[in-house]
């Protein structure tokens, strides 16, 4: 039958275009299969194809619709019309699939929900494409027109033929086909259809990050994050709310109030009469392997490494997640990372949610967020007004800046700006936390001319060069600080949001989430801490050394506090790993629970360790619970006597 002849055709010219796709990825990364059989790796193709048809069998949903009822005097028109469609598809996804091959490089993942999300960023976005990707960019226009040509003149698929078939046969046929594709978008006989879980077939992330498509990839990431927060954590598992705070409670050995969950008054280990203030500096992508008192490279961060040996060093501390916007809730609010959409932009959190602002609010500070790009990114700006923050500076507030990237101003510039606002403060007499975010150790790495000495063997925009320029600019800050007034009375933080690139092959590289953090103190001792760490710990260290006695729910612990636990929670796409020492469970959507050990920075599977895969579901679906109910906030201070 033509008919049925014409939409296999196209059928199987989608299923080739994939297959290609996925032959690119498994030829590129195949020195990274080496650990997993020939065979077991092969098998990428065959998981692979079950997604691939899911996706096409969407594609052909209307061809099979117009084909089957449309009588043949319109053959003309819809046989045209069908042929733009198809043809926009697969330019579509010729484009989809080529951008897979940087993305991959770039996140050492298939394309997720940061494809679409990064869209709401058009100039930033466009100006990195154009400087960093313009040569992929002019490959990929030229094979997408080469394969738009081919297919018009080859007329491989030409829908007049579907006419030949007789009116009454093609609309017989379309309820039978129409079941065909549900089968093959449901992919299952089963209670659920199949999901992007079924890909992950291997314990080598990269083999299954090969397996996925990368459109249904994006498509599951981003039904997930934007319109399902709530429903996502279903997906990894089902446990009683009650049971899910009380083993919280005892994994992050943080005491558990009926009304007010985590919420405890924590006494200082710095008493003091004197208010102190605190400021804090998040520095975009600085890895522990940059760094020398984290055991990363010896003489690319001097500035760091100095802070580091003069000051509170922390060697093992632990990222929440891979995004700006996982380290600066952890950071300025101490929350770990939540399924789904980030913190900063989910609307219930957008006011009344607990901050370093808003604790310290009571107490007379003024409060600043001072980011050198566009604060909108991110939905920074709002989030931080309405929790807590008095002023937020961005881009347009940098008056005539040194130089300007297409992230926004250098990080020289910022740190003139925060100083000139924290003098401002001094002189005002006014106490003041501020949360500083650095922007300039980010692609595409452009940084002022002259400013430091270029390491060798590297192009000038690179990830060392911007490593070492935001190093010069903690330098710079802390050389301008130390000449006013205000330094001595003031806890300093400098700590990273997450890595510069988390890869690996493990299913959550734990090694790749190793961040640096220093924290500088008037009076206090050099010392390094080498215990487990997490941003949050990190926080309330901090808070800890400003001498007063708070009240919060943050979910870390002062490392000067004889509680604190060696505890992480790491968020890695959509999977979860929660480390308590050597020991670690694993959890994503619609995957079994799985333990390892962390030995020698790789992943070995381990003895399953029912109560800790339990403790990782209870601290997700706590986190999830909290932000729904509203129940992460700041209650008013018992007492604001000194």
């Amino acid at each position: 039958m033509s008919y049925l002849k014409v939409l296999l055709r196209g059928y199987l010219l989608f299923l080739a275009l994939f297959f290609l796709g996925r032959i690119t990825l498994y030829c590129i990364y195949f020195d990274r299969l080496d650990d997993i059989s020939l065979f077991e790796s092969l098998l990428t193709f065959v998981y692979g194809a079950r997604l691939d048809i899911i996706v096409i069998s969407i594609f052909f949903i209307l061809p099979v619709l117009i084909l089957s009822i449309s009588p043949k005097r319109i053959a003309v028109f819809v046989s045209k019309f069908l042929t733009y469609y198809l043809l926009s598809v697969l330019l579509f996804l010729v484009y989809i699939e080529c951008a897979t091959i940087p993305f991959f490089a770039q996140y050492d993942v298939r394309p997720n929900y940061l494809f679409v999300e990064y869209l709401e960023y058009p100039k930033e976005v466009v100006s990195l494409m154009l400087k960093d990707y313009k040569v992929a960019l002019l490959l990929t226009f030229i094979l997408m027109f080469m394969v738009g040509y081919i297919f018009i003149k080859s007329k491989f698929i030409d829908f007049k033929d579907a006419f030949e078939t007789k009116y009454l046969y093609r609309f017989l046929l379309l309820f039978p086909l129409l079941i065909v594709l549900f089968i093959g978008i449901r992919s299952s006989f089963g209670h659920r259809p199949a999901n992007i879980s079924d890909a992950l077939y291997s314990e080598n992330r990269v083999i299954n990050e090969i397996t996925k498509n990368s459109l249904f990839s994006i498509g599951s990431a981003y039904y997930s994050n934007k319109k399902n927060n709530t429903k996502l954590i279903e997906k990894y598992g089902k446990i009683g709310l009650e049971e899910a705070y009380k083993l919280t409670s005892e994994a992050l050995n943080i005491p558990l109030d009926k009304d007010k969950k985590f919420y405890r008054e924590v006494k200082s280990n710095f008493k003091t009469t004197k208010k102190k203030n605190l400021v804090i500096f998040i520095e975009e992508s600085l890895g522990a392997q940059f760094v020398a008192f984290s055991g990363g490279e010896a003489n690319l961060t001097p500035n760091l490494n100095r802070l580091g040996e003069e000051n509170l060093a922390f060697t093992n501390l632990y990222s929440n997640g891979t995004r700006s916007i996982r380290g600066l809730a952890g950071m300025s609010s101490g929350y770990l990372a939540i399924a789904g959409e980030g913190i900063l932009k989910r609307q219930k959190s957008q006011s009344d949610f607990f901050s370093v602002a808003s604790l310290l609010k009571p107490y007379g500070y003024k409060s600043s967020f001072i980011y050198g790009g566009e604060a909108r990114f991110d939905n920074m700006k709002s989030w931080y007004l309405g929790n807590g923050f008095d002023t937020v500076i961005e881009q347009k507030d940098f008056k005539n800046p040194s130089f300007v990237s297409t992230w926004g101003v250098s990080d020289e510039d910022l740190v003139v700006q925060a100083n000139e606002k924290f003098k401002t403060h001094y002189k005002n007499k006014e106490n003041f936390v501020s949360v500083m975010f650095s922007q300039s150790n980010h692609a595409p790495f452009e940084l002022p001319d002259g400013k430091i000495e270029l390491v060798r063997g590297e192009p000038k925009n690179s990830v060392k060069n911007a490593i070492k320029y935001a190093d010069f600019a903690i330098g710079s800050f802390f050389a301008l600080a130390k000449k006013e007034g205000y330094y001595k009375d003031t806890v300093f933080v400098v700590v990273a949001d997450h890595n510069v690139r988390v890869y690996g092959d493990d299913i959550v590289p734990i090694d790749m989430f190793h961040i640096p953090a220093v924290i500088v103190a008037d009076g206090l001792k050099s010392m390094k801490y080498e215990n487990q760490a997490s941003q949050p710990d990190v926080l309330a260290t901090a808070i800890d050394l400003l001498g007063v006695d708070f009240g919060y729910p943050i979910l870390g612990q002062s490392i000067f506090s004889k509680t604190k636990k060696d505890i992480n929670l790491m968020q890695f796409n959509d999977v979860y790993a929660l480390r308590v020492g050597e020991n670690v469970s694993v959890l994503g959507p619609n995957m079994k629970p799985q333990t390892f050990k962390y030995l020698n920075k790789k992943l070995i599977p381990s003895t399953k360790d029912e109560l800790l895969e339990k403790k990782a579901l209870a601290i997700i679906t706590v986190l999830n619970d909290m932000y729904d109910k509203k129940l992460y906030k700041s209650y008013p201070p018992v007492s604001v006597s000194r």
